[in-house]
């Protein structure tokens, strides 16, 4: 069945033939890694703040009733920064969307530093979440629209095998930072400076990205598209195919709107604007929920911080470790099945976590699902941006990506009062239940995309 976007963006198959007839060149190595250390700074962000809590709470002498409202505030502002600056990507460009979410997270990330009480910090890291909000969707995207075909796969785990070292470091850095002040200055802030200080080094990394041909073309800037598809191909060593037929102005604003949010409601695309909301729902549960409440699972079975910081840290070794396991199998192995397969061994592992009564058989089990859980990650951030169109693409992602930040935010007010009230294995029979449904969503709903182009999978209702 036709696509109603492609057909009416011609030229479309042009632009999809050339970019998936190249080679991986040095301007897609550059992209892939540029992509993965922002996305490195995402999850050094999201792991922060759960896995510094206890040490915030001593800090501010916050009650138990004021931790879940500082937990939250991040993902809170993810949430509105990844409906924002997705929409934003398929409208003006995804390399402006870029640009701005790093420079609003640096800076809010480097003023939370010198927060004097719980207020500010709660406000600043709501901002620095709506900087990060639509990192990963938009990561997928740009990515998605550069890559050709066959190799897209395998790249966008590159770079996300790259980001989720960002999880280790943060659990290393909190352990090695917060047990005493550096140069007077209390550790943790420490840790929100060189969040703020990494962001401004990608956001100089990224100014010298193309913007996305295949958005370009979506948009009516064939000459552009034109002229990036050209620098690939010479970067290759190909001859240059013929180029694209300009049939609208050449440069400046964009000479098409970008296609209206209410198409993912229509009968081409509801079923999956369906699917990936309610997976978005349910997967925030087993995943974010697994890492956010790692550390306050742990103080409760009576550790000490210090040896929950360690222990935190040395499970969350997991996350790079998975995300590399991931590379030979994305591209092996049908995306839709690696999603439902990785799901369903979080939700056993999650289930041996919180039933453990050991420290050893807790890092174990916790290593296992995180390793785990990040070829899962992987195989979903590539899935989500694939089946969708160039001219929805940043906004479906971003969009739906964008509750499980909302879940994310209202985690904690269920989570930690659920550990509390019902203790470890209860909260991981939760999360367990979570991701079979997670499962049963993809399975039913999902179509299949590895290997092919995604105007053919986008094509495909």
């Amino acid at each position: 069945m036709a696509n109603p976007l492609d057909t009416a963006e011609p030229g479309t198959a042009a632009v999809a033939a050339r970019l998936d007839r190249l080679p991986v060149t040095r301007t897609h190595r550059r992209a892939t890694v540029a992509v993965g250390l922002g996305l490195f700074f995402e999850f050094y962000e999201v792991f922060l703040t759960g896995t510094i809590s206890s040490v915030l709470v001593s800090e501010f002498k916050l009650s138990k009733a004021a931790l879940p409202p500082l937990l939250a505030s991040t993902f809170l502002g993810m949430f509105f920064g990844a409906l924002l600056l997705g929409r934003l990507a398929d409208r003006f460009g995804r390399r402006g969307a870029f640009l701005l979410n790093l420079g609003l997270y640096s800076f809010f990330s480097l003023l939370g530093a010198f927060s004097g009480n719980a207020i500010m910090l709660l406000v600043t890291r709501f901002f620095a979440g709506v900087g990060l909000g639509a990192e990963p969707p938009l990561a997928d995207t740009y990515l998605t629209d550069l890559l050709p075909a066959r190799k897209r796969g395998k790249m966008i785990a590159w770079a996300y095998t790259l980001a989720f070292c960002g999880v280790p470091v943060v659990g290393f850095l909190a352990k090695g930072l917060t047990e005493q002040p550096i140069l007077g200055i209390a550790g943790w802030r420490w840790l929100f400076v060189i969040g703020a200080l990494g962001a401004g080094v990608v956001f100089l990394l990224r100014r010298g990205l193309p913007e996305s041909p295949r958005w370009l073309h979506s948009v009516g800037r064939t000459q552009e598209a034109n002229t990036v598809i050209g620098a690939l191909e010479a970067e290759a060593g190909q001859a240059p195919a013929a180029p694209l037929k300009q049939e609208h102005a050449p440069t400046g604003k964009p000479v098409r709107k970008a296609a209206p949010v209410k198409d993912l409601f229509g009968p081409s695309y509801r079923r999956r604007t369906i699917m990936m909301t309610i997976f978005h729902i349910l997967q925030t549960i087993g995943y974010y929920g697994f890492g956010t409440m790692v550390p306050l699972v742990l103080a409760a079975k009576g550790y000490p911080v210090s040896q929950s910081l360690l222990f935190t840290a040395l499970t969350f070794l997991g996350y790079p470790v998975g995300s590399a396991l991931s590379l030979p199998l994305v591209e092996r192995v049908e995306r839709k099945f690696l999603v439902i397969g990785s799901v369903l061994l979080m939700a056993v592992f999650g289930l041996a976590f919180g039933l453990s009564n050991s420290i050893a058989l807790a890092i174990a089990f916790g290593f296992i699902y995180t390793a785990i859980s990040n070829v899962f990650s992987n195989a979903y951030h590539i899935y989500q941006a694939e089946i969708f169109p160039t001219g929805l693409r940043s906004t479906a992602s971003s969009g739906t990506y964008s509750i499980s930040r909302l879940a994310s935010g209202l985690m904690p007010f269920v989570l930690v009062p659920l550990l509390a009230a019902s203790g470890a294995a209860v909260l991981f029979v939760v999360i367990a239940a979570a991701l079979v449904l997670v499962a049963l969503d993809i399975a039913v709903l999902g179509p299949r995309t590895t290997g092919r182009s995604v105007e053919s999978v986008a094509g495909e209702h």
